[in-house]
């Protein structure tokens, strides 16, 4: 339930920091827009990703989008739901684009890589199941002693080998190997 409340502020400060933003940019702030651009830009990858396998024609539709919203900034208005609005125009362009590149092409149909608009919501779904996942691990890894933590974030999630890990740590390689295995122990007893 707090974490909830914590999520729920932190989406309200980040509204109200949009909102306030997009009052600069349409005042004609170069820092506001570039703001914009920060916080949205990886978002707008990630999601653009379940559009299409194309990432260069992603990448130029994404900057596309933010210079349209750059040149039409006095025209913006009030926008409720900025994530709402760059998502929709980055699927528009990726479709405008892909349109394009049909009627431009002398590859048969078979050949295109079209926009796997199918794929999109379990695509999604699968990315929020993971987001969820990791956000269990990281509550579990948390009730672990420090060294425990230290040692399984090293083997399973940083990917080191025993040996790296003995030098990190300064232990030896038993050591290493015998807090792991307690650490896999102990996750074991308070996941169930």
């Amino acid at each position: 339930m707090k974490e909830q409340n914590e999520n729920r502020m932190d989406s309200m400060t980040a509204d109200t920091e949009v909102s306030q933003l997009l009052s600069l940019l349409q005042s004609g702030d170069v820092n506001a827009f570039s703001r914009l651009y920060d916080l949205h830009v990886n978002m707008l990858f990630n999601y653009g990703c379940r559009l299409t396998t194309d990432k260069e024609l992603l990448k130029d539709c994404i900057h596309d989008v933010f210079i349209k919203i750059y040149n039409k900034r006095e025209d913006l208005g009030e926008i409720a739901n900025f994530k709402s609005y760059l998502f929709i125009s980055l699927k528009n362009k990726l479709c405008d684009e892909s349109r394009k590149r049909i009627n431009y092409t002398d590859l048969s149909v078979e050949e295109l890589n079209p926009v796997a608009s199918e794929n999109v919501e379990n695509d999604y779904i699968s990315f929020e199941m993971e987001s969820v996942s990791n956000e269990k691990v990281k509550h579990l890894l948390s009730q672990l002693p420090p060294r425990q933590k230290e040692a399984l974030t090293l083997y399973y999630i940083e990917e080191k080998k025993y040996e790296d890990i003995c030098v990190i740590m300064d232990m030896n390689y038993q050591s290493v190997r015998n807090l792991i295995h307690r650490g896999i122990l102990k996750l074991r007893s308070i996941a169930v």
